[in-house]
């Protein structure tokens, strides 16, 4: 059974579960009333969840599904349940409860064919709340990881492309808190602490779309502080590896207005850096 998401149409099982969920209700001088849950089956309790999840109730899916998993425990439905739950619970937004119910499927049953989809699922639990780069980076952090397991764990299933590209979105929004710091004591004219900013970006989030900017800033930074060799070596990995792009154009002017081109004079941890350039090893 693969867990991919909601189905396209109500399966003729589902359908007919709901016939009998409706014609299971008498009417009395209290009005309709409910058959109880457990007087139905696995499949039919099952289907039922089904059906509240395909209608737009996903909370209530979740917990019909929990009834599966609570009454009928040892059973296949009871396996098929805590996945649909685990789903249901995320498509609720409830992500504490979603990665509740993934952890507990990947415990329980570690080797099943939608052990990687339940990892997935721990994974988007905290990374659908990565949505402002001025937040604590702590979920970050936690969706890198968890994205990290489905990738090496389980590099061959359907999830490891999605979850690449979702690690190297949630890394870059990491290189963005940085430079949001960065840019904040750059502009306030703390420039040592700037500097300690974006040489953690050129440092340990070179891959990242933000390495650029971060070059150009530790550019003005230094020239700030009078450190022109330092200014030049940042100019000289800039124009190694993005030489096409604003930041450089706008460095090799502030360069060049001071007498100064981008190349390596630095004894520091830019040299190498930039060594690393020339090696190839770096990007």
């Amino acid at each position: 059974m693969k867990a991919l998401g909601a189905k396209s149409g109500l399966s003729a099982a589902v359908l007919l579960t709901c016939a009998l969920f409706l014609s299971a209700c008498s009417i009395g001088g209290g009005g309709p009333q409910e058959r109880p849950l457990e007087s139905y089956s696995a499949e039919e309790l099952y289907n039922r969840a089904e059906f509240e999840l395909e209608t737009g109730d996903p909370e209530e899916a979740a917990r019909l599904f929990g009834e599966v998993e609570r009454l009928y425990p040892y059973s296949e439905w009871s396996r098929r349940a805590l996945i649909m739950q685990a789903f249901s619970y995320h498509l609720d937004r409830d992500y504490e409860a979603s990665r509740g119910a993934s952890q507990r499927f990947l415990i329980t049953f570690p080797a099943d064919e939608d052990a990687p989809y339940a990892q997935y699922l721990l994974a988007l639990s905290y990374y659908d709340q990565i949505d402002d780069v001025g937040r604590d980076q702590g979920l970050t952090f936690q969706a890198l990881q968890a994205l990290r397991e489905v990738i090496e764990t389980y590099p061959d299933s359907e999830y490891a492309r999605s979850s690449i590209l979702k690690f190297d979105l949630a890394f870059d929004h990491l290189a963005q808190k940085e430079m949001e710091i960065g840019r904040y004591y750059l502009k306030r004219g703390h420039f040592l602490a700037a500097i300690n900013r974006f040489r953690v970006v050129v440092e340990d989030f070179q891959t990242t779309t933000q390495t650029p900017e971060a070059l150009h800033r530790l550019i003005e930074s230094y020239l700030s502080l009078g450190m022109t060799d330092e200014a030049q070596t940042a100019g000289a990995i800039l124009g190694a590896n993005f030489q096409s792009t604003e930041w450089y154009q706008d460095s090799f002017e502030l360069l060049n207005g001071r007498g100064l081109a981008p190349e390596p004079r630095s004894t520091g941890w830019l040299r190498a850096i930039y060594r690393q350039v020339i090696r190839g090893e770096w990007l």
